[in-house]
């Protein structure tokens, strides 16, 4: 069945006035954000127009992989091999718990040229470490009591730099002279990095 000339002419006219209807009432529905939320578009040109990729494009994207990842099921054997339990016997303290605000203080060897990643890896063990040897002291001991004073205000932390082995090694002897918890952290790629003192 053909169609007449002028049947031809209207259909193609009804179809572009149905598309052009439908494209502007499509077009108000997603101006308006009942098709696509406005905070879409937002997004998108911030992801095009925008220099800085994100807060955290300063990562280096080279960073070596790291050779392991944290084994919550760690035994006591492991723990020393990870440098997160202190094998050698510890002094008795000779802290008073005076009330004064206590934080665990972070030391990282600058020398050793670390990515962010792994300086972020090793203050993780680091405070691990030091939460778990305080956790093992007596409850009617200094160390105990400093520990349960750190966590009710906070947990406070601070990151101070040495910049050699030596340095780090005099700062650990300083603490534990003073009876205050300092252990070093080893790493199985690099020289001993970080150590933590307290809380």
């Amino acid at each position: 069945m053909a169609m007449n000339p002028g049947e031809q002419t209207g259909v193609i006219i009804s179809t572009a006035v149905v598309a052009l209807l439908t494209g502007y009432a499509f077009g108000i529905y997603t101006i308006r954000g009942y098709l696509i939320p406005p905070s879409l578009f937002e997004e998108r040109r911030r992801n095009i127009h925008d220099p800085v990729e994100s807060d955290e494009s300063d990562i280096d994207e080279d960073d070596t992989v790291l050779d392991h990842a944290p084994n919550w099921a760690n035994g006591a054997d492991a723990d020393k091999r990870q440098g997160l339990k202190n094998v050698e016997k510890e002094k008795e303290p000779v802290l008073r718990d005076n009330g004064e605000e206590c934080k665990l203080v972070l030391v990282v060897r600058t020398d050793l040229g670390m990515t962010k990643g792994k300086i972020a890896a090793q203050c993780s063990h680091a405070t691990l470490a030091c939460y778990k040897a305080l956790s093992r002291a007596p409850s009617n001991s200094p160390l105990s009591k400093i520990l349960k004073r750190w966590e009710r205000l906070g947990q406070a932390k601070i990151a101070v730099q040495v910049k050699s082995q030596d340095e780090m090694l005099e700062l650990r002897r300083k603490a534990r002279s003073l009876g205050i918890t300092a252990e070093v952290i080893l790493s199985l790629q690099t020289p001993p990095s970080w150590r933590r003192l307290g809380p």
